[in-house]
């Protein structure tokens, strides 16, 4: 028997008061890349949501974190759907005004709004058409919300630099979008949601750095013979920098340039008969750090699973 004592709560106030001065067709169109776009808020929701699951008894805190991100997530896709339905003031209902024709011209000052709206609704038919004037879980350009969006790899050190990527993303999308709308109200949104983006980012950035060992993601250590090396892949003018030489930032081996790949793996046999250089790590080391960090992450896991007088509970 599982017992699930988990419970949604919906407050009926936004997180942040958003606010807008008039309506924009045109960019509510643009907004949408945030309420069903693969950088968008629901598709962050879902991640740190789905994440949440693997980690809820090896992991209590990081559980913790990431369902209170991810719940702000969904509280954040409630502020964008609120401004792009704002941002629709006046369509939904000339839309629905059937008897009647239309008169959309009014909506953009003077401007042939009309023709606008017409070229809009082609470009993206469901959201003006289908929709009759409400938000639609695609991308700016009509492309449906997908669960392919969601990234996952079930070991937190992974999933957290994903999650780091996707605040990356998602913090420059608002970035961009803040250039396309001078309504003062608007932008104080978009500044709110775009900076709340930068303090998830530290957030993961920080609980990654509460696991260690937390490289390389996963388990199993890399070879010592090449994972300091620096291949010079390309023809033209070379450039150093700390990415190829002094000491690797994570595993701080010396980096080793290969200045003529091709000779260097003629020379190794197809680099069978490569050497570890620059390294303390040896074949031996790295076989002993693999079966310890196998044991400890097979323990927490472990720990985590049993059931108790043969009842699981959440």
């Amino acid at each position: 028997m599982l017992k699930i004592t988990t419970m949604f709560h919906h407050v009926k106030e936004l997180q942040f008061n958003a606010r807008v001065s008039k309506p924009d067709v045109r960019f509510a169109k643009l907004l949408l890349e945030q309420f069903g776009g693969p950088n968008g808020e629901l598709k962050a929701a879902m991640q740190y949501f789905v994440q949440a699951f693997g980690c809820r008894k090896s992991n209590p805190d990081v559980y913790d974190m990431l369902m209170d991100i991810a719940t702000e997530e969904f509280s954040h896709l409630e502020i964008v759907g609120a401004t792009v339905q704002m941002l629709l003031t006046g369509v939904n209902g000339e839309l629905k005004n059937a008897a009647d024709e239309s008169d959309l011209t009014k909506m953009l000052d003077g401007k042939p709004a009309k023709e606008n709206y017409i070229h809009e609704a082609m470009t993206n038919p469901h959201f003006f058409v289908v929709s009759g004037g409400t938000p639609t879980l695609t991308d700016s350009v009509g492309n449906p919300w997908s669960a392919t969006y969601i990234m996952g790899m079930g070991d937190l050190t992974a999933d957290l630099r994903l999650n780091i990527g996707a605040e990356t993303s998602a913090k420059m999308v608002y970035q961009n979008l803040m250039k396309f709308t001078d309504d003062p109200l608007v932008l104080e949104s978009l500044r709110f949601l775009m900076t709340r983006e930068v303090a998830h980012f530290q957030m993961f950035e920080a609980a990654l750095n509460s696991i260690q060992p937390n490289f390389p993601p996963g388990i199993l250590q890399s070879d010592p013979r090449f994972s300091n090396k620096y291949f010079n892949m390309s023809n033209g003018k070379d450039f150093k920098g700390p990415w190829n030489e002094g000491k690797s930032p994570e595993m701080g081996e010396d980096w080793q340039y290969i200045a003529s790949p091709l000779e260097h793996v003629q020379q190794t046999n197809g680099l069978l008969d490569e050497k570890a250089k620059g390294t303390e790590r040896t074949e031996k080391s790295v076989q002993k750090k693999n079966k310890s960090i196998s044991a400890k992450r097979k323990a927490e896991a472990d720990k985590a699973a049993p059931p108790e007088k043969g009842v699981m509970s959440w």
